[in-house]
């Protein structure tokens, strides 16, 4: 029994022992996560951490969607017009920058496009919407809330910036309210449009010797999608509803909602502070070239090719022998501005070497195809073409001769046709085309016939137009009006 129970005791002791070594106080979670193969702060990683701190820190204060993916970008719902607060956060190291201490430093915060497609054609897109909402701005700065914000701009022609000085020493807060929402700029289909996310891009900058703010410190941005108001929250909440009915495993490949959206490292946007300054000069020449465009005509010619060519009297087509400057200067007449940072060193050989796979591979599909056409000047194809030849008199000159349907003369005299290019089915545009291809005073046209059957003199009228064949031919001869003032033309 003494033996036994020795053996009893030693074999208590042994488990104890064991028991000892297994338990939570030898092997506690902290001491685990202490052991430098978990810790974040590896030996080796403070030297890239140093060079990858960022000087600044954006939040804003508004909750992220819990309806993404664990590795994707955060999503944040905004309501149009409501004031969100950035805060503007000095995230420094001590000696980092210090040639901004004491001073003051300049941020630009943007609303622009997520999706690359629609950020190719962002100038056009903004076009449309002030068009859409005149007075309005996409972006605006709640002035009363905003906080240590200094020198506030807003360029009339940059709906979607706003600019602000603030001092990264003090509590900088800036309170923005977004007032374009997602689904206006979704194509109308069948109703039930999927908005398009935007991005929210804070880009902050240094002054320079001459003091000017263009030295560029760093730029931050998050992912948004705006809605009616309180249609972010209704959002929201369906997320949320969503993901509780999520069983255990599916929602670990869900990142968990958080309370702000932490604004991440990004690239500068593309228009630096001298293009945002200087921004006003592509907005004019996008008006201007569309107004040649259509004026030309009127004074030149009534043929398409003349159209294309007109823009600025021979300027309108890009040479070979173009210099990159010239290059630039017809990107931007022909409302190309987006792209004249990209094609920055191409002449105008580079420019007309691209092909039109080329085009739409570096500037998407619709902007590709549309500089493809500028580059190679394709005319736009007019409605309707009518021949008209001016009935001669027998001393009239007879040139080369030509087989053109009923505009053989009996004895044998050959007609010659002005080609008359319809842009608009309609009888003043006959009137004003036939005026200019035979040099008739415009205001001395009292009215245009077409001569029918039995002679008879019929009234031109849109309909009538609007059912002309293509490339129909016509002879037409004048009469003094009734009143001794001006004439009427008779197509015969």
């Amino acid at each position: 029994e003494v033996i036994e129970s020795g053996l009893v005791h030693d074999f208590d002791a042994s488990l104890s022992g064991i028991g000892q070594e297994l338990g939570a106080g030898a092997y506690s979670m902290s001491d685990v996560l202490a052991l430098p193969i978990f810790k974040q702060e590896d030996s080796s990683l403070p030297q890239e951490n140093e060079t990858k701190h960022p000087p600044f820190q954006y939040v804003m204060c508004a909750a992220t969607s819990p309806a993404v993916k664990l590795y994707d970008e955060t999503l944040t719902y905004l309501n149009q017009g409501q004031s969100y607060e950035i805060r503007m956060l000095d995230n420094r190291k001590a000696g980092d920058i210090p040639e901004i201490n004491g001073k003051l430093v300049k941020s630009i915060i943007r609303v622009v496009f997520h999706d690359r497609r629609l950020q190719y054609t962002e100038h056009q897109q903004l076009e449309g919407w002030k068009w859409n909402r005149p007075g309005d701005r996409l972006l605006d700065l709640d002035i009363p809330m905003s906080v240590g914000v200094i020198d506030i701009k807003t360029n009339p022609s940059q709906l979607n910036a706003v600019e602000f000085l603030w001092d990264p020493t003090k509590c900088t807060s800036a309170f923005i309210q977004v007032h374009c929402i997602s689904t206006e700029f979704t194509p109308r289909k069948h109703g039930g449009e999927k908005g398009v996310p935007f991005r929210i891009q804070v880009d902050t900058f240094k002054q320079t010797e001459n003091g000017e703010y263009t030295d560029h410190l760093h730029s931050a941005s998050c992912q948004i999608k705006v809605f009616k108001p309180k249609g972010a929250d209704r959002k929201q909440k369906t997320d949320r509803e969503k993901m509780e009915k999520r069983t255990a495993h599916e929602k670990e490949k869900y990142q968990p909602s958080y309370d702000t959206t932490v604004l991440t490292e990004c690239s500068p946007w593309p228009d630096t502070p001298t293009t945002f300054v200087n921004s006003p000069t592509p907005a004019p020449t996008f008006t201007s070239a569309q107004h040649n465009t259509y004026s030309v005509p009127d004074s030149n010619s009534s043929s398409p090719n003349h159209q294309g060519d007109g823009t600025s009297q021979g300027s309108g087509d890009l040479h070979p022998s173009a210099t990159i400057q010239e290059a630039q200067q017809w990107l931007l007449k022909h409302r190309f501005s987006t792209y004249t940072r990209l094609f920055s060193n191409f002449s105008g050989a580079d420019l007309l070497k691209l092909t039109r796979e080329d085009l739409v591979q570096i500037c998407g599909p619709a902007d590709g195809i549309r500089l493809y056409n500028a580059l190679k000047s394709r005319s736009v194809r007019p409605r309707l073409t009518i021949y008209v030849c001016q009935e001669p008199l027998s001393s009239s000159i007879q040139l080369e001769r030509q087989d053109v349907g009923n505009g053989d003369s009996s004895n044998g005299a050959i007609y010659v046709y002005h080609a008359i290019y319809l842009e608009e089915m309609a009888a003043s545009e006959v009137t004003r085309k036939l005026a200019l291809a035979f040099n008739i005073p415009l205001h001395q046209i009292n009215q245009v016939y077409r001569q029918g059957p039995t002679g008879i003199h019929i009234l031109v009228s849109d309909q009538m137009v609007q059912n002309f064949q293509d490339e129909s031919c016509f002879l037409f001869t004048t009469i003094k009006a009734e009143n001794g003032e001006g004439f009427h033309i008779i197509l015969k």
